[in-house]
């Protein structure tokens, strides 16, 4: 008896070893990201989740680029510029000549007499009713307007500052779409991690009852791997039920259809490159979009200012009008027109306008100010999140390398510990313990690598070094 159990020890022991060994092979989950230098493209999505039945698999680039093509509030903000040039457009037409005709057709009921004298030719009498008609052509052309010139010096900046909000929008979405795709890879390898777990808890289920049944183990050890896989396949249950919610938001910032589906695509080896960022770099506020905006309107206040200090310009404009002077006496038509034409310049020069113009431009100072302290504001904001974003990555960076290790010293951890159970040598409690620690370490090191990329994504983002 004790011959066959030495055999069926043993026997235990290499089917174990090859299985599990099989098992850390063929996995695409977490193994690979642990070797920097092993070149492995990776796809995710409806094979390993039975979420996504569709075979087009998209990289995070290629998310990004969906998404500069399709998402709405940016092609809001893309329309929005060209708005802006047509508006542009109308407030400087002002600038082209323009062309009226006007007319004015009056019957007269009763006209002045003026010392009982007739008119001929067939116009209206003295003291008679009528009907007269108007025609008029007008032509302006204004040769000079503070208002306009104003306009005019605006409308760069005015094109500019909507591109700004365009480009404010695109690095919102490149930040977002990169967080989302990592969150939603992350509940993936979470998936993959806790289906090897479960199929390793569920051989050693098998094992310890065929243990049980041959007299080997107590009924205990089976009953404590039992609830440790039920307690596996709940948490791999709850994953599974993560992975809807992430990819919805993940289309919802890309545009994408949400009845269409798509699996997610990433290379290993780029991963594991994508952490790496020059901690060394120098803030520099002017890369930021914000202050960039900030500057912007800076200058149309500028431009404002300079409006309402030259108001008192007087503006000058050219005319030229044409009439056609109709007038009749009876019912059998207008009669004979009387033309008249004239040309020349008007001007308007504001003498006295109750103070308006120099209340004006002291409101606008005072309003430059406040974009002085919104900048020194803005400023002191963006260093806390630089200097947040650096703490964060530094540390999870760091957490990240322990980790790392945790993950090699837990697996083989498990591997004597799950030995030394089959061998007799110790309780099962210890295999529950080595395996819940392999387990933790495996889905904590997962978490910290997504981690660091995301520290990444703010670190780069408030660094003002985002492209897209």
């Amino acid at each position: 008896m004790g011959t066959i159990r030495f055999f069926l020890l043993i026997g235990l022991f290499f089917i174990s070893s090859y299985t599990f060994a099989q098992n850390r092979q063929t996995s695409v989950l977490a193994p690979p990201l642990y070797i920097p230098d092993t070149a492995k493209r990776i796809t995710v999505g409806a094979k390993d989740t039975n979420i996504n039945h569709t075979n087009q698999f998209l990289t995070l680039r290629e998310c990004i680029d969906y998404a500069l093509l399709h998402q709405p509030a940016l092609n809001r903000s893309l329309i929005n510029v060209d708005i802006t040039r047509e508006s542009n457009a109308v407030n400087l037409a002002a600038w082209l000549p323009q062309a009226n005709v006007s007319g004015n057709l009056v019957h007269i009921i009763q006209a002045p007499n003026y010392n009982g004298a007739t008119a001929t030719n067939g116009t209206v009498r003295n003291g008679s009713a009528g009907t007269t008609f108007v025609p008029e052509l007008g032509v302006s052309q204004a040769i000079f307007s503070p208002s306009l010139l104003y306009t005019h010096r605006t409308a760069p900046l005015l094109v500019e500052e909507s591109k700004q909000v365009t480009d404010s929008t695109k690095i919102f979405l490149v930040s977002s779409i990169t967080k989302s795709f990592y969150n939603v890879l992350l509940t993936l390898e979470q998936i993959n991690v806790l289906k090897e777990d479960t199929a390793r808890l569920g051989k050693n289920v098998r094992d310890t009852y065929h243990q049980y049944i041959g007299g080997i183990v107590d009924e205990t050890d089976y009953e404590e791997a039992t609830i440790t896989l039920n307690n596996s396949k709940a948490q791999l249950k709850q994953a599974n039920e993560n992975v809807t919610p992430g990819f919805a938001v993940l289309k919802q910032l890309m545009g994408y259809p949400p009845t269409q589906q798509f699996n997610v695509s990433f290379d290993t080896t780029q991963m594991m490159q994508a952490i790496h960022i020059d901690t060394a770099q120098q803030l520099r506020y002017e890369n930021r979009i914000e202050l960039k905006q900030l500057n912007t309107q800076r200058n149309l206040q500028n431009e404002l200012i300079h409006y309402y200090n030259f108001q008192w310009v007087p503006t000058v404009s050219a005319f030229f009008n044409y009439d056609l002077n109709f007038q009749s006496s009876n019912s059998n038509g207008l009669g004979t027109s009387y033309p008249t034409s004239q040309i020349g310049l008007s001007f308007n020069i504001p003498i006295f306008t109750g103070f308006a113009r120099l209340h004006n431009v002291q409101k606008a100072k005072l309003q430059s100010k406040i974009l002085d302290w919104d900048e020194t504001d803005l400023k002191s904001a963006i260093y806390t999140q630089y200097a947040t974003a650096l703490a964060n990555y530094k540390s999870n960076f760091y957490n990240l390398q322990l980790l790392q290790k945790n993950v090699s010293l837990a697996e083989r951890t498990y591997f004597v510990v799950n030995l030394q159970y089959k061998q007799g040598i110790v309780a099962y409690l210890n295999v529950i313990t080595a395996e819940s620690n392999l387990i933790t370490s495996e889905i904590n090191y997962l978490n910290s690598l997504f981690q660091v990329l995301s520290n990444k994504i703010d670190l780069q983002k408030a660094m003002g070094s985002i492209t897209y």
